[in-house]
């Protein structure tokens, strides 16, 4: 069974940041389309970042220049760092891998999901 783990949420202040980390066992992150979302209660499940196999990175125009997605393949993780983090970026989110040759943020493309990590942004 394919397995997606997350880590790094928790909560921070307005401004800060937090690095969330996702590795699997059984796919390595550079074999397929990987990327991460997030969803709030009562709202569809949006893309923020995914990266191909060859490693060419499309972000969401809400990113806005604040998160990286970037990969260890020695360590098979696939990371987002995300920088000056807002009260709207208060979401569960999730890990996800996607299709060998295609690459795209429609969730319906996303083979397998992780379990979530939190992120809150409260003052």
């Amino acid at each position: 069974q394919v397995q997606l783990t997350e880590s790094g949420g928790g909560s921070v202040q307005p401004g800060g940041s937090l690095r969330l980390s996702c590795t699997s066992s059984r796919i390595a992150v550079n074999s397929r389309c990987m990327g991460w979302f997030r969803q709030v209660p009562g709202k569809e499940r949006e893309g923020i970042a995914r990266m191909t196999p060859d490693g060419t990175v499309t972000y969401s125009d809400f990113v806005k220049g604040r998160f990286a997605l970037s990969r260890d393949p020695i360590k098979n993780t696939l990371n987002l760092q995300m920088n000056n983090l807002e009260p709207g970026d208060n979401a569960m989110y999730y890990c996800a891998a996607g299709q060998v040759l295609s690459c795209s943020g429609d969730p319906a493309n996303v083979v397998y999901w992780g379990r979530g990590t939190q992120v809150t942004v409260s003052s």
